[in-house]
């Protein structure tokens, strides 16, 4: 017998010698393709088993692939059996988590694809550039060092009139230190939003207080800023459809979340380490 995906081996064998595959004359994703010991497997399957294939296998040719994924789901068809029924718990963990994922995933597709119309994109394309107006681009450089007391010290050595970029070159910890803080051209997005938050209250010039974010602390100097003209729609087209989705699925899963009974059963009576404890779902 041929072995199949499951093994791996013979697969580009099989690809150059070929097998025909037999014509069906009405197939359906329930057609059984094969029974073992009364167990069926059906096209349904083998269609499934096929997207998960690596793309070096889902390039080979269909008839290659069709008796390839056959013998795959055959021979872990026989193998499972031996379980006798008895599925173990950790792999009947893995099938409740696995399908909760893959359900959740349904539901937010759907989301995203009832969001993101066309009607919907144009309008908040129109709501976000019908002025003309692409919005802010800053230049900016900063100074990130680990503390708010550094960054104090930092903000105070520039206000008694030091050179910032003479600062940022000795003190600071960012990619950036090196080339003064220059951080060159950016646009909103493109930085943390408390970094972005404190640039757009600045003004050219103007050295911020300290600023906290996951980094550290910055201290930040606004060198210029500038106007942008508004995109044409076709280049941010896809841009604002993705925020669309993201934004759909953000608020329907806080509006479900909110609404749903959740029960949390003493979570804080849980030590965390017992993540790590993979006895208790070993049978």
């Amino acid at each position: 017998m041929r072995k199949g995906l499951t093994f791996l081996q013979g697969v580009v064998i099989a690809a150059v010698v070929g097998v025909a595959v037999p014509a069906v004359a009405e197939q359906h994703a329930n057609s059984v393709v094969a029974k073992v010991n009364g167990e069926e497997i059906t096209v349904g399957h083998m269609i499934v088993a096929r997207t998960k294939l690596p793309a070096q296998y889902q390039s080979l040719p269909d008839d290659v692939l069709f008796n390839a994924l056959l013998d795959q789901l055959i021979q872990q068809t026989a193998l499972k059996q031996q379980l006798h029924g008895d599925m173990p718990e950790h792999v009947r963990l893995t099938v409740e988590n696995e399908t909760r994922s893959l359900l959740a995933s349904e539901v937010i597709q759907s989301i995203m694809e009832q969001a993101q119309n066309e009607d919907a994109i144009r309008d908040a394309y129109d709501a976000r550039y019908s002025t003309g107006d692409g919005g802010d681009e800053f230049n900016a450089s900063h100074i990130l060092v680990e503390t708010e007391a550094e960054a104090l010290e930092v903000k105070a050595q520039i206000d008694e009139g030091a050179e910032f970029a003479t600062i940022a070159k000795e003190s600071s910890t960012g990619p950036s230190g090196p080339n003064g803080g220059s951080l060159g051209w950016f646009t909103n997005g493109s930085m943390v939003p408390a970094f972005e938050a404190a640039v757009a209250e600045m003004r050219p010039g103007q050295v911020s207080d300290p600023v906290e974010t996951q980094f550290g602390w910055h201290v930040i100097k606004l060198n210029e800023r500038r106007k942008l003209e508004a995109p044409d729609f076709i280049d941010v087209r896809d841009e604002i459809a993705q925020e669309i989705a993201r934004d759909a699925v953000e608020d329907r899963v806080n509006q479900l979340t909110s609404n749903a009974r959740i029960e949390r059963s003493g979570v804080e009576e849980f030590d965390p380490s017992i993540l790590r404890d993979l006895s208790l779902i070993k049978n």
